[in-house]
């Protein structure tokens, strides 16, 4: 057994995210010649990174606490006293992301191999969807913070490219470039952290290594770290979609529904939450930046569930569902609980990928329908997606025993213990909310009379097994896949948070009484079952309540199903100035100084070579005309000056 706290070179670290890499070469390059072998190839090469991933999960287990794979590859900048290596580390924090990334990013990759059977561009769609998951495996592989940039805007180049995948409809190419430029406004702020943490460890260390800034961390001016973490959230407000930078994420819902999955739950959106687990050690250091996490986190929470409820997209439901659930992750990051983050990171990762996969199972079936309004009834048609989908469901609502419970009910406890009474009421509020449109969204997809268009009345079917495996898959890890972390005194208690535990620290917070510690679940599934009450009389005993209720409160119903019209808002203040600004630009610089000094360059020349084009004429006689008058001119001159 290798002793605690080792650095232990592993020499097919490399091999996690070289096979996504080799899949996005092979399929883009050979493309034309593959043939129906890409639905094979595309999620094979990300079965292959996830067998990978756990033989490296393996070796870190079996190596003892505290250990840390890793393995040099090579010197990447070299300059003077700077310098950033590709190194790749593999410690419990990466080794979660890396099994979450690979595990539910290869179902969702099998998955898409029935969703876009039938698209003419799918070997185009599984090249970005493997090059998306090597960007992400960079990402939380890296080990280095310049390496993580690169990783970091390589999800966001693949979230442009997998959003506007259907580039054809304006509205796609649209959504894709908006989720680009958002995250341009926040990437912004991360890089000048990254400079900012750079600038300040002086000469003697310029190396942005996770090691190297651990060491030398505690001995920061306490003001730029909090400059510089606070610029780092700032990315991260950008990359997970919170307040004020998350209005790409719903127009995200344009790209294929697998690729919603993928975005929502493996890849793009948990970066800025892994970023700040990762960085920990820093974060801890600034006070003020963790409590701007914290409320940040806990607003956009409600303040997304609000929206949620009065949705009727099937994907805009779910993608404002993310958008709260990461509120909570940044919540419990906010308050110390690091770990907590972290562990509802990945049972949302299971009941969101089931979530969105679902949703687009039923979607499949109804022809490309996606109002819930137009549906109803299909658990009677597709009894695996509905079942599935219930499970997802019970889970994000935080129904007891469910994968959603135990990691909801943890962050909502400690922010109790840590002192933030506040954040634990807000956040108790939005559970309900979450149970009440979650549940709105079952039962009007599943239950009562289909309601669909006539058109889409003959399609309902449950999907193919290349569909419904990955379902069934998913709903098992929703279900069971919150036993890793029961509460203390329970069974195992928190085994996750134990094994994060030397990366990302223990929760500092006060403990709690037993009987604390019930009365706090037992708000929790009280709000919950609440929600599902609340919902079930609205949609199931009196269906036009919902109907009544809105035109009653008439002025709020439509500023929640206008999302606060917070896209309006930026249109008016910020991108039409800036579009009259550009304009005003345009005109003025553009065309009045840039051309203007092109043109008239090029008139000179015109006029100049005007003049000489009537001197050089090419006639003969014109020429002896010409010497003749000059011979004249000269003698005439020569006389005159004799005489003088």
């Amino acid at each position: 057994m290798e002793g605690d706290g080792q650095i232990i070179p592993f020499e097919l670290l490399f091999l996690i995210p070289a096979f996504p890499l080799l899949g996005f070469v092979l399929v883009l390059g050979l493309r034309e010649r593959l043939g129906r072998a890409v639905s094979v190839i595309a999620p094979g090469v990300v079965g292959l990174a996830f067998l990978a991933a756990a033989a490296a999960f393996y070796r870190l287990v079996s190596a003892g606490p505290g250990a840390v794979l890793t393995q040099h590859l090579y010197t990447w900048i070299s300059a003077g006293d700077f310098s950033a290596n590709i190194t790749l580390r593999f410690d419990p924090l990466s080794a979660v992301m890396a099994l979450v990334v690979t595990g539910v990013g290869f179902l969702i990759h099998v998955y898409s191999a029935g969703y876009m059977g039938h698209d003419e561009c799918k070997p185009r769609y599984f090249a970005y969807l493997n090059l998306f998951t090597f960007a992400m495996l960079l990402l939380v592989l890296a080990d280095d913070l310049l390496l993580l940039f690169v990783g970091w805007e390589g999800v966001g180049l693949c979230s442009y490219l997998l959003i506007g995948f259907w580039f054809e409809k304006e509205e796609n190419a649209s959504a894709g470039k908006k989720a680009f430029i958002v995250n341009r406004v926040g990437d912004a702020g991360f890089v000048l952290g990254l400079l900012l943490l750079l600038w300040s460890l002086g000469a003697e260390r310029m190396s942005l290594g996770v090691g190297a800034l651990k060491e030398i961390a505690p001995s920061l001016d306490a003001g730029t770290v909090t400059v510089a973490t606070l610029l780092l959230f700032i990315g991260a407000t950008g990359k997970s979609a919170q307040l004020p930078l998350y209005v790409w994420l719903p127009d995200a819902m344009a790209g294929p529904t697998p690729v919603s999955a993928l975005i929502h739950a493996a890849t793009m959106v948990t970066a800025g939450i892994y970023m700040i687990a990762r960085l920990s050690f820093l974060f801890a250091l600034a006070p003020i930046t963790l409590a701007v996490v914290a409320w940040i986190g806990i607003s956009t929470a409600l303040f997304a569930a609000t929206i949620a409820v009065a949705q009727n997209d099937i994907k805009k439901v779910l993608a404002y569902s993310t958008i709260s659930q990461l509120g909570y992750m940044f919540a419990s990051l906010g308050v110390g609980a690091f770990s907590s983050g972290i562990f509802h990171l990945m049972t949302h990762a299971f009941f969101k990928a089931l979530l969105f996969l679902g949703a687009g199972s039923v979607i499949h079936a109804l022809g490309g329908e996606q109002d819930i309004r137009r549906m109803g009834g299909l658990r009677e048609y597709m009894p695996v997606t509905f079942w599935t989908f219930l499970i997802a469901t019970l889970a994000i609502s935080g129904m007891p025993l469910l994968s959603g419970f135990f990691s909801k009910d943890q962050i909502l406890e400690r922010a109790f213990a840590s002192g933030h009474i506040g954040i634990w009421a807000v956040g108790l509020a939005a559970a309900g909310l979450t149970a009440f449109y979650m549940f709105r969204l079952l039962f009007l997809t599943f239950f009562g009379e289909l309601r669909a268009a006539e058109q889409a009345r003959h399609h309902p079917h449950e999907s193919p097994p290349v569909m419904t495996v990955p379902l069934v898959a998913l709903g098992i890890l929703a279900a069971v896949g919150g036993y890793v972390g029961l509460p203390e005194g329970v069974g195992w208690g928190d085994k996750f948070g134990e094994f994060l535990h030397g990366v990302v620290g223990s929760f500092a917070g006060h403990h709690l009484a037993a009987g604390t510690q019930i009365l706090l679940t037992g708000c929790s599934i009280g709000v919950a079952l609440l929600g599902l009450v609340v919902a079930y009389f609205c949609y199931i005993v009196q269906p036009g309540l919902p109907a009544l209720v809105a035109y009653r409160l008439s002025g709020i119903y439509k500023v929640l199903a206008g999302k606060y019209f917070v896209d309006e808002a930026y249109d008016f203040l910020i991108v039409r100035p800036y579009f009259r600004l550009a304009n005003v630009a345009w005109r003025i610089f553009d065309v009045g100084i840039v051309d203007g000094a092109v043109n008239g360059a090029a008139t000179m020349v015109s006029v100049n070579s005007e003049l000489w084009r009537r001197l050089q004429t090419g006639r003969v006689q014109s020429y002896a005309f010409s010497f003749l008058g000059g011979a004249v001119v000269l003698l005439a001159a020569l006389y005159l000056a004799g005489r003088g």
